[in-house]
Order: structure tokens, then sequence, then C-alpha cells
């Protein structure tokens, strides 16, 4: 890691966003991790079952910790988050990834009466506000190019209070399990304070402190709310839009 020295305040989660393809947010949140020396780590990309296989033996193993199943394709992503697994070599691991198959079944029935009895407490069957509902709606819309049909923005939108639900309820059972501090290592839009998944969070649990950093790229601002933000260096990478391109 390199020789960097922070600055926090003292919170009861620290919750580090990424863009997922930039190495140097990767870099910056293991070297955050090691600062903070968290009780436990909650991560995005990694389901429940894989959190929970990781053993003491598979800790030591670098390759087998990379292999596990990441974002729903393996070692290749695994590379990104394994340096942040080792600079807390001690903490226990949670992990809160809505599979593709669980984002379908979410679609059809709903993500509170999916997510079950608790959706109440983390506020997830209260439906969003009118205007947080649109910018929602209209930042699903961006993500895929401008080529989703209407219909579909607000099942894109559940499925994604959805995962901040997730994210919500696997932090909160960290914090049970270890008592904190804990780690949470996931996309910047589930970072937001102003409706990410700090806000699930709250809900459940009023009395926790929330440390929420965004990572966004040089010249590009970062949508919002955050306590902190850091900016890197773009990363080169190819149009995301040129397979919806008809040229």
């Amino acid at each position: 890691l390199a020789d960097q020295t922070y600055f926090l305040p003292r919170a009861n989660v620290y919750v580090i966003g990424e863009i997922h393809d930039n190495m140097d947010h990767h870099v910056r949140q293991a070297e955050l991790t090691a600062a903070i020396m968290p009780t436990a780590l909650v991560f995005e990309m990694l389901s429940a079952e894989d959190a929970q296989a990781i053993d003491s033996e598979k800790r030591r193993d670098v390759s087998a910790l990379q292999a596990l199943n990441w974002w729903e394709r393996g070692a290749d992503v695994g590379a990104h988050y394994v340096p942040i697994l080792l600079a807390a070599a001690e903490a226990q691991v949670f992990g809160a990834h809505v599979s593709r198959e669980r984002a379908r079944a979410a679609m059809q029935q709903g993500a509170a009466s999916y997510f079950g009895v608790q959706s109440e407490i983390y506020g997830l069957s209260e439906p969003s506000g009118h205007e947080e509902q649109a910018a929602r709606e209209a930042y699903q819309l961006a993500a895929h190019c401008d080529a989703l049909p209407a219909e579909m923005l607000p099942k894109m939108v559940d499925v994604q209070r959805l995962r901040d639900a997730e994210l919500a309820r696997a932090t909160a059972l960290a914090l049970a399990k270890t008592d904190g501090p804990v780690v949470v290592i996931t996309g910047n839009g589930h970072a937001r304070k102003d409706w990410g998944m700090p806000v699930y969070l709250n809900k459940a649990r009023a009395d926790l402190l929330v440390y929420s950093m965004g990572q966004g790229e040089k010249g590009l601002l970062l949508d919002g709310v955050f306590d902190e933000v850091s900016y890197s260096p773009v990363t080169l990478r190819d149009d995301p839009c040129a397979a919806f391109s008809k040229d």
C-alpha cells in the first residue's frame, strides 16, 4: 500500500464508493480499510454464501480469494478486491450481492415484497418521493445509454433500492456480530447519502454514525451527496454505449 495517512472522523460504518473499473479507486479502498482497521467488511460484489465461505484457510490463499464468484464473474474481477480483504485480514466478511436471478425475481414480485418482512424496518416499503423517483429513473436511463424502454425504468429503480436495502441489512448484521467499525465496499450510487444505502441503514439504525466516501474521476463531477469525495485520473475504457449504436 502507498505511504498515505488518512484522518477520518469516528464512525460506526464507513461506506467507500467506487467506479468499478477504476483501479485507483480499489487501491484507495484498500488503503482506507487498512487505516480504519474494521472488524467487518461488507462487499456489494459478493453473495452472502460466498462471503461465508471465506474461512481462515482460504483467507491465506490469494488465488482462492480471487476465484470467488465476485459479481458472478470470478477471478478477473476478484483481483480488484482481494487487496481490500488482505488490508483487514482479521475482519469478518459479509456479502450483499443481488444476483441477476434474484433481480429478475424482484422485478416480478416488487422489491419490498421480495425483501420480506423487514422491508418496513429498512424503509423499502416506502415509495420514493416524486423528485427522487424521477432522478433515479433518469440516472438508470443514462447508465443504460438511453436504450431502456420507459416501462422498464421503475423496475430498474426498484432493483437498485433492493440492492441498497440488502447492503444495509448485511451491514446491520455485521455490526450485530462484531460491534464495528464496518467498512462497506460498493459502487458510488449505493454510497450516496441522499438516496443510497446509508438512507436504508439509518431507517433501521438511527443511532449509527455513517461516513460515506465517493470516488470520482478528474474532470467529471460525481453526482450525489457524500461526506467526502476524492478524484482519480480517468480510466481508459471502451465506449460502454457502442453496443447500442445502430451505426
